[in-house]
C-alpha cells in the first residue's frame, strides 16, 4: 500500500528533476531506442526556452512565429479562477476568423498534470497536434489549467498564498472544465470536440460521468488515460515508497507544489543518490520507453515544463493509486467527509454514467509507466455497453506517455485517427 501511495508522488517529484537537473533526464543519441531520443526529422522546432522570463504569451511564444493566427482569451471560472486560453482559429495564413465566419469545428485539447498548453506546441508544426488540427479545418482552442504559469491569477486570492492553492482535481472537474467548455460554446455556438492527454483525459471522463457540460460536447478522444492508476509503475517507486513517509503535505509542507523549489531539488538528488537507482535517463524511468521522441523537443520540454499544481492535488491523485477506484477527494476524516459530502467516504465517479452514445476514441501504449495497460483495460471495462460504433480503442505496442503528445510518429500512427474521427462526426 505505501509503494503504491508513493508511486504517484514519485511521478510529480521526479517529472520536477527533469527540469531542476536536465542534464540526468536522458541521454541524447542519433539513433538506438530505450530512453534514447532520436532526430526523425529535418525541420526541429523553434526553441522557446526563457519563455517564463519573457512575460510573452503562448501564442507569440509557439503559434503566431509560424505564421498562424492566435488569440489570447482570460476565462473566469464560477469560484475566481483565471484561465488562460488560446484559440487558432485557422491554418498557416489562414487569417483571422471571427465569430461570424466560417464555422469550423471547434476543438479543446487539454493537458495533463504539472504541465501546460505548451505541450502541444513543442514539436515542429507538421508534428504538433495544435497546428495540424488548425490545417486541417478545425477551430482550436488550448486550455491552461489553474496554477500553471499563464493561469496563475484569481480576482481576490493571491497566488503566494496557500488558499489559492486549496483545490484538486474535483475542482479541474467542477469549475475548469465547464468554465472553458461555456467559453468555446459561446464563441462558436457549435458542440466541440475534445483532446486530453494524461490528467486531462481523467477530468474529461469524471465531468462527463456526471453530466457536466455534455451538452456542449460532441466527441472526446483521450490519450494515454489515466483513469485508473493502481498498477502504474516507476523505476524509482521502491526508493520513492521509503522517502515518502506519511501525506505528502507533512513532508513538504507547502501548498503550492513548484518542481522548481530548492527543498525539492535537494530531495530529488537524494533519492537519485540512493544506492542502485540510475537517474541519467529520468524521462524513461518516469514515463516508460518512449520510442519516437525528437532530442530537440524534448530539450525545449526541458526548459518550459514542469509546472506547478497544488500539492492538495498530489495527495488526490495518491489516494486514487492508493484506493484503485476513481472517488473525489478524501479529507481523511469521517465527520470530514461528512460535511463536505454527506457520507463518511469520498462519492466514486461512475464511468457507466457516461451516454453510451458518445463518440469516444482512446489510444494508449504499451510502454507507458503512468497509463499501464492494466488500468487501461480496467478503464475499457468501464465502456463494456457503450454502443460499439461509438468507440474507437487504439493500441500502441511501442508508446510510452509522452509519445502521445511529442512522439515525431505520433502524427501517422494518432493524430490522423483523430482528425479522421472529428471530420466523420461533422
Amino acid at each position: 500500500m505505501a509503494f503504491k501511495l508513493a508511486a504517484i508522488l514519485c511521478f510529480s517529484a521526479l517529472i520536477s528533476l527533469i527540469i531542476v537537473e536536465p542534464q540526468l533526464a536522458m541521454a541524447v543519441s542519433s539513433g538506438g531506442r530505450g530512453g534514447k531520443y532520436l532526430y526523425l526529422t529535418d525541420t526541429p522546432p523553434v526553441d522557446i526556452g526563457g519563455a517564463e522570463q519573457s512575460g510573452a504569451g503562448l501564442c507569440a511564444l509557439a503559434v503566431t512565429i509560424h505564421g498562424y493566427p492566435c488569440q489570447e482569451f482570460e476565462v473566469k471560472t464560477d469560484d475566481g479562477y483565471l484561465l488562460s486560453v488560446q484559440r487558432i482559429p485557422a491554418g498557416r495564413g489562414g487569417g483571422i476568423v471571427g465569430d461570424a465566419g466560417a464555422r469550423k469545428p471547434p476543438v479543446l485539447l487539454q493537458h495533463g498534470v504539472m504541465v501546460d498548453g505548451m505541450t502541444w506546441l513543442l514539436n515542429s508544426p507538421d508534428q504538433s497536434l495544435a497546428l495540424i488540427l488548425a490545417d486541417n479545418g478545425f477551430d482550436v482552442w488550448i486550455s491552461n489549467i489553474r496554477g500553471t504559469r499563464y493561469s496563475r491569477r484569481h480576482v481576490n486570492l493571491d497566488p503566494s498564498k496557500p488558499e489559492y492553492w486549496n483545490w484538486t482535481w474535483d475542482d479541474l472537474v467542477v469549475h475548469d472544465l465547464p468554465a472553458v467548455f461555456d467559453f468555446i460554446f459561446g464563441h462558436t455556438g457549435q458542440k466541440i470536440h475534445y483532446v486530453g492527454h494524461s490528467m486531462g483525459t481523467l477530468i474529461a471522463l469524471a465531468s462527463f460521468s456526471e453530466g457536466r457540460s455534455i451538452d456542449k460536447v460532441k466527441s472526446a478522444a483521450l490519450l494515454s488515460p489515466i483513469a485508473y492508476l493502481s498498477h502504474m509503475t516507476t523505476a524509482l517507486g521502491v526508493v520513492a515508497a521509503r522517502a515518502f513517509v506519511g501525506e505528502i503535505t507533512t513532508i513538504f509542507g507547502l501548498a503550492e507544489f513548484n518542481p522548481k523549489d530548492e527543498a525539492v531539488s535537494h530531495l530529488l538528488k537524494a533519492l537519485c543518490a540512493q544506492p542502485g537507482v540510475d537517474c541519467y535517463d529520468l524521462l524513461t524511468a518516469v514515463t516508460g520507453k518512449n520510442c519516437c521522441l525528437n532530442a530537440s523537443t524534448v530539450d525545449i520540454f526541458l526548459k518550459n515544463e514542469p509546472q506547478s499544481t497544488s500539492t492538495k492535488n498530489l495527495v488526490h491523485m495518491a489516494q486514487t493509486v492508493r484506493d484503485g477506484k476513481i472517488t473525489k477527494y478524501d479529507y481523511g476524516n469521517a465527520d470530514f467527509n461528512v460535511a463536505h459530502y454527506g457520507e463518511s467516504k469520498p462519492p466514486a465517479y461512475d464511468l457507466g454514467n457516461i451516454p453510451r452514445d458518445f463518440p469516444i476514441f482512446l489510444s494508449y501504449g504499451g510502454q507507458d509507466a503512468l497509463s499501464d495497460v492494466k488500468d487501461v483495460e480496467a478503464l475499457l471495462d468501464s465502456f463494456k455497453f457503450h454502443d460499439i460504433d461509438k468507440l474507437h480503442v487504439q493500441y500502441i505496442k511501442d508508446f510510452a506517455h509522452a509519445d502521445f503528445i511529442m512522439g515525431v510518429t505520433a502524427k501517422d500512427i494518432v493524430y490522423n485517427q483523430i482528425v479522421t474521427l472529428f471530420r466523420k462526426l461533422n
